[in-house]
C-alpha cells in the first residue's frame, strides 16, 4: 500500500471507531478511538489464532510495518501536536507554576528514569544501561494523551497547568536521555561509563538549540502575521513555523519537541495576541483545535493498531503487571520528592502528589521511541513493557483522574 493509501485508511477508521465510541461506549473521544481499535485489533488476532490460513495477522503487520508509527509519530505528529498544544497555554499562568514545572520536567525526569531503571534490572534482569534506557522511554508524561484527557476533566488550574506544563516541557529532557543511553546500551563494553562532557554538549546543542530555533522562526511569524489581514494566509504562516520549523530544528541536530512547544507559545502568546483581531484569533484557535483532535484521534487509533508489534506470551500479563506498577511506584517517587521540597516555596492544592502521580499519562512518544530501538536481546523486553504500560495509563488512568482528583481533594491536605 501507497502512504496516501495507508493515510487514508486510517482516516477511515479513526471515523469509523470514533462514530461507534460516541454510539456506545460514549467515552472521551481519543480514549474511545483507543479501546475500539485495541479490540478490533485483538478480534482480528483471535480469527487468525483460530483460522491460520487466513493469515490475518501477516498481512495487517505488514501494513502497520508500512505505516512507519515512529517515524510518523516523532518527525510528523508530535510537531503539530505540540505546538497545538502549546498555542492554547496561557503563558502568564505557566510562569506562575514555573517552579513545579521546571523542576518536574527536570530532576523529576531523572528520579523517574533512574528508580524505574533500577526496579528494571532487577525484575527483567536488563544490562544497566539498557534498564535505564527503559526508564528514559517511559518517563516522559505524553502532551498529546495529557492534554486530551485534561479537557475531559475538571482539576484544579493550578494543578491542570502543571501537568500540562510539564508534559509539553519533559519530551526534550527525556529525548537527550534516550539517544545518551541508547548509545551506551548498544556497545556494552560502556555499559558502566558516561562521559559527562558529552552528554552535557548534547543536551546544549538539543535544548539550547530547540529554544533558540523556536524563538527565531516564532518571531518571524509574528511579524508576518501583523503585516498581513487574510485569515488563509495566516493559517498558513502558522502551518508553515510549525511543519518548516521542526523538519528546520530536526536537520541542525536540535530538538524539534522543545522548539514545538516554544513557538507554539510564542505565537500564542506573542503572536496571535498582537498581530491579530479577535474574531481572527478565534478563529485560527478553532483551526488548530480540530487539527489537534484530527491528529489525535489518528494517533490513538495507530497505538490500538500496534498491539500486533507486540509479541504476546503465557507471561504477559505478568510481565505487563509488573511494568505497570513499577512505572507507578516510579512516577509517584519523581512527583512526591520534588513537590515535598517545592513545598517550602509554593502553596500547592489539595491533593496534588495523587493527582499528578495518576495524572501522569504515556502515550505515543514512548511507544515510538521503543520502536525506534535497533534489533537487540532485550529489544522486545522494553517494547512488550511500554506497549502494556501506555495501554494502562491512557484507558485506565485516563478515565479515572477525574475521580482520583475528586477523592484526593475531599480528603485532608497531602503534603
Amino acid at each position: 500500500m501507497t502512504g496516501l493509501q495507508i493515510a487514508s485508511l486510517l482516516i477511515v477508521l479513526a471515523g469509523l471507531f470514533g462514530a461507534l465510541n460516541a454510539r456506545f461506549l460514549k467515552l472521551p473521544s481519543s480514549v474511545g478511538i483507543l479501546i475500539v481499535s485495541l479490540f478490533a485489533s485483538l478480534c482480528l488476532m483471535g480469527v487468525d489464532a483460530f483460522f491460520p490460513g487466513l493469515q490475518i495477522s501477516g498481512k495487517i503487520t505488514e501494513v502497520v510495518d508500512q505505516s512507519h508509527f515512529s517515524q510518523t509519530m516523532l518527525e510528523g505528529f508530535l510537531g503539530l501536536l505540540l505546538f497545538a498544544g502549546a498555542l492554547h497555554i496561557n503563558i502568564s499562568d505557566l510562569k506562575s507554576q514555573w517552579r513545579t514545572v521546571f523542576v518536574m520536567t527536570t530532576v523529576g525526569v531523572f528520579i523517574a528514569t533512574s528508580m524505574f531503571g533500577l526496579a528494571a534490572m532487577w525484575a527483567f534482569a536488563l544490562p544497566p544501561a539498557a534498564a535505564l534506557l527503559f526508564g528514559a522511554i517511559i518517563a516522559p508524561t505524553d502532551p498529546v494523551a495529557v492534554l486530551g484527557v485534561l479537557k475531559e476533566t475538571d482539576l484544579d488550574p493550578r494543578i491542570e497547568t502543571q501537568i500540562a506544563g510539564e508534559s509539553l516541557l519533559n519530551d526534550g529532557i527525556s529525548y537527550v536521555l534516550y539517544l545518551a543511553l541508547l548509545g551506551i546500551a548498544l556497545n556494552q563494553e560502556a555499559t558502566v561509563s558516561l562521559n559527562w562532557s558529552e552528554l552535557a554538549w548534547l543536551f546544549l546543542r538539543e535544548a539550547g538549540g530547540g529554544f533558540a530555533v523556536g524563538l527565531f522562526v516564532g518571531w518571524i511569524g509574528y511579524h508576518l502575521i501583523r503585516q498581513i489581514d487574510d485569515f488563509v494566509v495566516t493559517v498558513l504562516i502558522t502551518l508553515g513555523a510549525a511543519f518548516g520549523g521542526y523538519q528546520l530544528t530536526i536537520a541542525l541536530h536540535a530538538s524539534a519537541p522543545i522548539f514545538a512547544v516554544v513557538t507554539g507559545l510564542f505565537m500564542g502568546n506573542i503572536g496571535t495576541l498582537h498581530g491579530m483581531e479577535q474574531e481572527a484569533r478565534d478563529r485560527l484557535s478553532r483551526f488548530w483545535e480540530l487539527i489537534d483532535q484530527l491528529l489525535t484521534s489518528v494517533l490513538f487509533l495507530m497505538i490500538g493498531i500496534e498491539v500486533f508489534q507486540i509479541d504476546f506470551s503465557e507471561t504477559l500479563p505478568i510481565y505487563g503487571a509488573i511494568a505497570i506498577c513499577m512505572a507507578l511506584v516510579a512516577r509517584f517517587i519523581s512527583v512526591a520528592i520534588p513537590i515535598t521540597i517545592l513545598n517550602r516555596f509554593e502553596n500547592f492544592p489539595l491533593g496534588v502528589i495523587p493527582i499528578m502521580t495518576w495524572g501522569g499519562l504515556r502515550g505515543g512518544i514512548s511507544v515510538a521511541l521503543a520502536l525506534t530501538l535497533p534489533p537487540s536481546d532485550w529489544r522486545d523486553t522494553i517494547l512488550t513493557g511500554t506497549y502494556m504500560i501506555v495501554v494502562f495509563t491512557i484507558i485506565v488512568q485516563g478515565l479515572t483522574v477525574g475521580w482520583v482528583a475528586r477523592r484526593a481533594t475531599d480528603g485532608s491536605r497531602l503534603l
